[in-house]
Parts: structure tokens; C-alpha cells; sequence
């Protein structure tokens, strides 16, 4: 059986940052006609730690198995995949190559983990540049915050 293709767009907010935090995303499937918005927020975050909750809570929203193409605006969400980062901070017993703990640890440990269930590629796009979905999942994240911080 195929696996169902999904193009997922992310993205975070936090302001200040640290500080609230708000995340977006946007899952898209074609072949089944679909289009979902999730956000969220947090009350003590930052800007990487929104970003990579975006991308967790994206891929958990996937009830199978599927082909995922997720977009973000993060080069540091990116990179720890695509350049091999996180299999160097883990061999080196989760030190950076300054020998410093690595940020984030437990949200790199979930992506790890809710990633291995799907077949993952990570992309760059160029943030505030008018891509559609981007964009939207800005608002997304915006959103998510002010309302947070409107609330408490």
C-alpha cells in the first residue's frame, strides 16, 4: 500500500525571547483533498523551542505512516537533520562540538522519535518572503501567542 504524501509548513513566535511563544502549522495532502491549520502556545519559550514544537506537533497529527515534505524557516530545525547535527550531538553524548550541552534536548529527543514513524525530508523557506503557507503559518503562531498572552 502507498504511503500518503503530505507537504507540511511550520513555523514559531516568540516575543519576547525568550519569552511567550506561539507555533503554526499548516498540513496539506492533495491526493485526499486536505488542508489543516493547528497552533499553540506556550507561556516560557523560545524562538527555536516554537519552531521545533511546530514541526512535533505537525507530525503527530499524522494518524499513519506517510511521505512528509515539511517546510520551515528554521536553518537550526533543518540542519540538525539535514547536516547531520543530531547524530553528532548524540554521539558525543548530546555536546555540542564546543562540548556544551545542546539546547532543546528533550523537543530534539521527541523529534527523533515522531519523525522515525514517517518518511521525512526537511526544507528551507525563506521566512517573510511571501510564500502562501509560510505566511499563514506566521499569522498561525502570532495568533496563538497574543491570544495567550491576552488570556493571562
Amino acid at each position: 500500500m502507498l504511503k500518503t504524501s503530505v507537504t507540511i509548513y511550520t513555523d514559531g513566535a516568540c516575543s519576547p525571547n525568550p519569552g511567550i511563544g506561539g507555533w503554526g502549522a499548516v498540513l496539506i495532502s492533495k491526493e485526499h483533498n486536505l488542508r489543516t491549520e493547528l497552533s499553540g502556545s506556550e507561556v516560557d519559550s523560545t524562538n527555536n523551542r516554537m519552531e521545533m514544537t511546530a514541526a512535533i506537533k505537525a507530525l503527530e497529527a499524522l494518524k499513519k505512516s506517510c511521505v512528509v515534505k515539511l517546510y520551515t524557516d528554521s536553518s537550526y530545525l533543518k540542519n540538525a537533520f539535514e547536516k547531520n547535527w543530531l547524530n553528532s550531538w548524540q554521539n558525543n553524548g548530546w555536546k555540542s562540538k564546543a562540548r556544551k550541552p545542546v539546547a532543546n534536548k528533550d523537543l530534539w529527543l521527541c523529534l527523533l522519535e515522531v519523525s522515525k514513524k514517517h518518511e521525512v525530508s526537511w526544507h528551507w523557506v525563506k521566512g517573510h518572503s511571501g510564500n502562501p503557507e509560510n505566511d499563514r503559518c506566521d499569522e498561525l503562531a502570532v495568533q496563538a501567542r497574543k491570544k495567550f498572552a491576552k488570556s493571562n
